[in-house]
């Protein structure tokens, strides 16, 4: 797997991960990969000051480290702002959505591996994010 830091037309900076460069480029020739802020699917390669080194010392590896936790932690951020918590009603909402019995919105919320099962089998479009602790060293 490699991840890419992508830019749109429209200027907006994300990260994609692809099963190799290849991947990149024929997923980029079908006008599948969009951006998520605007949905835009004129896409290109951004440089990125990402860099992993085999052989770092254990400060680099902390910084890294932190900068991962705090991607996520950004992730998260997006998240709480941008989506409604129906909590463990997730999937009986999620269900509601996708046939049209409630508004067209973002949720977010908690699963049981049947409900998810349940989704998949009707066709349900969702993102499962584990919650990670932070490790302190």
């Amino acid at each position: 797997m490699i991840a890419f830091d992508l830019i749109c037309s429209n200027g907006h900076q994300f990260e994609c991960w692809f099963k190799n460069s290849d991947s990149f480029e024929d997923q980029k020739s079908f006008g599948l990969i969009t951006c998520p802020v605007c949905n835009e699917n004129h896409v290109e390669k951004a440089f990125s000051s990402f860099a992993i080194r085999r052989h770092a010392e254990k400060a680099e590896k902390h910084a890294e480290k932190n900068a991962a936790y705090q991607t996520l932690q950004k992730i998260y951020d997006y998240i709480d702002k941008n989506f409604e918590d129906v909590g463990l009603n997730f999937a009986r909402e999620a269900l509601k959505i996708h046939y049209g019995e409630a508004e067209q919105r973002n949720i977010k919320g908690m699963t049981l591996p049947n409900e998810e099962e349940l989704l998949k089998d009707e066709g349900v479009p969702f993102l499962k994010i584990p919650i990670i602790k932070r490790l302190d060293n």
